[in-house]
């Protein structure tokens, strides 16, 4: 029987930094209500001209170095994102020739908050039937190219970043289980109305500020924890663990009272929570790839831990995983 694992983890972000400080100046907030809130004390903005796989670009260089492997060796590129360089072509062929791999499949997803834990699976799937023994899977994200910074109740939350990770055929266990699930009737309390076949950019669509993402926050709240935690319990469950075998707790990195309102649900003690996001703010589907390059690097994560990640987005979308590293 052969399995899925990761080999190696690699993070980036812009070097610019937005502090709540300089959103004060921008919007009507302050510090204080941004920090009481959110938990937020600053974000990453990409400058003009950088594009969301410049960001990518490094994060991939780093995983594929951690895991001491040859962008040739790879079989597939995987890339979760919201914010594509383009609109077509992906942004997975883009970093497929500026890693110098070969031919080989290279494809983005679309699930919000939630694409690298699609990206995962869609790698972790590809491995299972015998199509690829290497692939590099990355959330990426620039949201500041979406934000409406007149808007003080979205502007304050997002941020721009990128992780990646290589996944391997292994003979050990690596990837124990991952459950993922949409519910798109409630579509539209998070979306960016502008930009695709049903509003295309035209000078009404500018005007009326269409192209900026939108989001009815208390209900996405709601609807965030309720997710991740059903998907995180039934990833457990999964992987025939209790939530006592735990070792660490990675969740999307949106909302400290988010965060806290999992943790306490699921029963896990504060100390196995790793969270970054007061550095970050949320970045989408980078934010798991990102705080989980963090936890290894930084010696969180240690041989044979039981890591488990969760995630919830636009869609809505959301997922679990629990992985024996």
């Amino acid at each position: 029987m052969s399995f899925v694992r990761f080999l190696g983890t690699g993070s980036a972000a812009p070097e610019k930094v937005l502090a709540n400080a300089d959103l004060e100046k921008i919007v009507d907030t302050s510090d204080e209500w941004i920090q009481t809130r959110t938990g937020i004390r600053e974000r990453r903005i990409a400058d003009p001209g950088t594009a969301t796989s410049d960001i990518a670009y490094d994060a991939c260089v780093r995983a594929l170095e951690s895991a001491s492997v040859d962008p040739v060796d790879l079989d597939a590129i995987i890339v979760g994102t919201v914010t594509p360089d383009y609109l077509f072509p992906s942004t997975a062929c883009i970093l497929q020739s500026r890693l110098g791999a070969r031919h080989i499949m290279a494809f983005d997803v679309l699930a919000g908050c939630s694409g690298f834990m699609y990206a995962l699976q869609a790698g972790k799937g590809i491995i299972d039937g015998g199509n690829a023994k290497k692939v590099l899977v990355i959330g990426a994200e620039t949201l500041s190219t979406i934000m409406d910074f007149q808007d003080r109740s979205t502007c304050i939350l997002f941020g721009d970043g990128a992780g990646a990770a290589v996944l391997s055929e292994s003979d050990t266990p690596g990837i124990m289980s991952i459950t993922m699930g949409a519910n798109g009737s409630q579509w539209e309390l998070l979306y960016m109305p502008g930009g695709g076949s049903r509003i295309p950019a035209s000078e009404e669509s500018i005007r009326n500020r269409s192209h900026f993402l939108k989001m009815a926050g208390q209900e996405v709240f709601k609807e965030a924890v309720k997710a991740i935690e059903s998907s995180s319990l039934e990833a457990i469950r999964l992987a025939d663990l209790t939530p006592d075998d735990i070792d660490l707790f990675i969740p999307h990195q949106a909302n400290y009272r988010i965060l806290e309102a999992v943790r306490k649900r699921i029963g896990l003690p504060v100390e196995k929570v790793f969270s970054n996001l007061d550095r970050y703010g949320n970045t989408s589907s980078a934010s798991v790839p990102i705080a989980l390059d963090e936890a290894v690097r930084s010696g969180r994560v240690k041989k044979d831990d039981k890591i488990l990640i969760s995630v919830f987005g636009a869609g809505f979308t959301w997922g679990a995983a629990v992985v024996n590293w």
